[in-house]
Parts: structure tokens; sequence; C-alpha cells
């Protein structure tokens, strides 16, 4: 013994001792859980709550958490741009161009200002009136091409009746397109080899994002795109092209559009639709990422608003999601899929062109499957 501890005989008693209160206290504790288990055992169980408590295990393990990478983007970013400041005494800036007042649209704005802000960017916003002509808005447009502390240029859409749109875009320097709209951006995307685009459309980019973020593989594997709108289907076509993955793109003239979903890996669902992907469509395993946001009539009971009354209106999805997730691998939820995903990847774009204007390469998007893992899996 140590000089001045107590005698080996009392340790030994000691040590009898707590052994002895270790055993009756987890005695105890065993008891009570039994008697606990005993008491509602006795109580028949609610099949119907038991059955809605495993079908929501099931469906957490196969989301796709569009929240939780969009937070994980948002967090390399703030690192990011305080490394870039450190090295280069330079804040990526980005310019947001509100003309008119939808509601919806100023929303919008408001939702990547607070992103924007959240990451440390430098940030600009012109709100303009929606009487202005065509030929003052590219002007602004100009001006703020001119401007070196703007790295990426956003335009919202839509813009009111008689403003061509194509033409304001065109007026985007292609170095501060932050949508990845320009004709430039587009072509370098779909070509194999050559110069990679500056950025990428965001809600694209966003969803070949999340199919790496957990690890899913693209490469041989078949995959359908409903859709083929210059702002999601068509960059998505591309993309998974240029992933190796064999690529059917449907759409509105598509004969048997169901048949060709059953023999898909993984379905990209884009066409506005609410639920127009129904559960038999899908193969066992296959991988749905449905990027369609619909505002349709409430008649489920179940949602309710804070104040506890029954919701008007619920946001759906393009895919039917209470029969297609039982036979996905993964599927991502609307909402809180794909949508976080398109803020993240507007504000990834606008970093990327800030290091192009430093002379530094740009983050690619398509990274081998080994990236990030944030698998619900794992």
């Amino acid at each position: 013994t140590r000089p001045g501890g107590p005698p080996p005989e009392l340790v030994v008693v000691m040590s009898k001792s707590v052994n002895v209160f270790l055993g009756v206290a987890v005695g105890c504790v065993v008891g009570a859980v039994t008697m606990a288990t005993l008491q509602r055992s006795k109580q028949a169980p609610n099949v119907e709550e038991v059955a809605e408590v495993e079908a929501a295990f099931d469906r957490r393990e196969k989301l796709i958490d569009g929240k939780v990478v969009s937070k994980t983007i948002t967090d390399e970013l703030k690192a990011k741009v305080e490394d870039m400041r450190a090295d280069h005494d330079c804040v990526p800036g980005l310019a947001v161009v509100l003309v008119g007042e939808r509601p919806d649209s100023a929303q919008y704005v408001r939702m990547k200002k607070e992103k924007v802000a959240e990451i440390g960017f430098h940030s600009v916003d012109l709100n303009l009136p929606d009487t202005i002509s065509q030929e003052e808005l590219i002007a602004e447009v100009k001006k703020l091409n001119a401007d070196p502390m703007i790295h990426g240029i956003l335009v919202q859409l839509p813009l009111p009746e008689g403003i061509d749109t194509n033409e304001v875009l065109k007026a985007i320097a292609v170095e501060k397109d932050a949508d990845g709209f320009h004709a430039l951006n587009v072509g370098n995307m779909w070509l194999s080899g050559g110069d990679p685009p500056l950025a990428v459309a965001c809600t694209p980019a966003g969803c070949i994002e999340l199919l790496q973020r957990y690890d899913i593989t693209v490469s041989g594997k078949n995959c359908v795109v409903l859709g083929r709108s210059n702002i999601v289907g068509m960059p998505i076509c591309a993309l998974l092209q240029s992933m190796n993955g064999t690529v059917t793109c449907c759409h509105s003239r598509t004969k048997d559009t169901a048949e060709k979903c059953r023999n898909a890996d993984i379905i990209i669902a884009a066409v506005g639709k609410a639920e127009y992907v129904r559960g038999d469509w899908i193969k066992p395993g296959a991988v749905v990422i449905d990027v369609g946001i619909n505002r349709v009539e409430n008649k489920d009971p179940k949602e309710k608003t804070k104040s506890g009354k029954m919701k008007k209106y619920v946001m759906k999805g393009d895919v039917n999601f209470d029969e297609c997730a039982p036979k996905c691998s993964y599927i991502t939820p609307v909402p809180g899929g794909v949508g976080p995903m398109t803020i993240a990847m507007l504000c990834k774009n606008t970093y990327n062109l800030a290091l192009h204007s430093l002379g530094q390469p740009r983050e690619p998007l398509r990274k081998s499957p080994s990236h990030v893992n944030i698998s619900a899996r794992s």
C-alpha cells in the first residue's frame, strides 16, 4: 500500500462492500424495468401506432437529407472564405437583382441574403421597380460586371412582362455568372474534355452534390431524368452523362415513361406535377431525387399549422413519396431534400468565381465516390 493508505485487509472489505452495493442496485433497476414491462404487457399494443413508428424508422434510414448536406457545405464555405480573406485579402461578393415585388421572388431573395450573410460574403442588393425598361436593367447589370468587389451576379427570375429574359442574362459576364446560365458555361458543361464551366446551374449541381455526399455511384447506372428544362432537366442530363451514367431524358412527348422508370437505377424528377411518379414505377433499390415543389390543397387532417389548425395547402414533390419510398434505397423528401441545396450551390458558385478572379482553379463539382459521406446509415 502507498504511505498513509488503508491497510490491505480494509481494502478487501471495502471492495466486497462496493460489489454488493452495485449488485443490489442493478437488481433494483432490472426489477423495475421488468415490472414496467409486465404492466405494459397487460395492454394490447396499438397496431396502427407500431406500424407508423416502424414506417417512420424505415423512411429515416432511406432519406437523403438536404438540410444536413446544405449545412455541411455552409460550414465548409465559412472556413474557405476566412482562408481566402487571410491569404488573398479577398471576400467573395454576390449581387442579387430583384425587379418588381413578387412575394415569392422577394422571399427567395431574403433566404439567399441570409445564407450569404451567414457564410461571410460581401453582398449587394439591387431592388428595381417593375416599370424599369429592358435597356435600363441591362445597364444596371453592366455596372455590376465592372465592380471588382462583385464576383457573382444573380438576376431573380421571372422578370416582368416586356423584358426579354435571355437578353438580360446574356448581359451578365461569364466570369460573374453565379447561376450557371451563360451559354459558354452551359457549352463547356456539355463538352467532353476542354475547359470546365466556371459555374454550374444551382439545382442540378445540388442534385449531384447529394448523390456524391451519400456515396451513390452513378457510373454504369441507368439514369432517367424526367423533364428537359434549361434550368434543371438538361443540365442534369449533362452532369450524369459526364459521370458515366447511361442517361434517358423523358419529356411530354415520351412514350411509356413509367416503363422507362422501372428500368432506372437513378431517377431525377423535375416535371412540376405533384406526385407524378407512382410507386409501381420504381425498381426495388432505386435512388430517387425529387426536384419538384408543388403547392396543393391539403387533405390530411394530421397536417397542421403551429396554431393547431389544419393546413389549407401543403408542399408536394413530383414523386408520390408514400408509394415510392418503401421501394427505394435512397429518396429525397419534399420539403427538405433538393430545396436547401439550391442556395448552398449558388454560394459555392460564387466562391468558385472569386477563386477564378484570383487566378486560382475552381473546385470541381464532380468528384470520386469517396467524397464526404453523410449517409444516414453511417
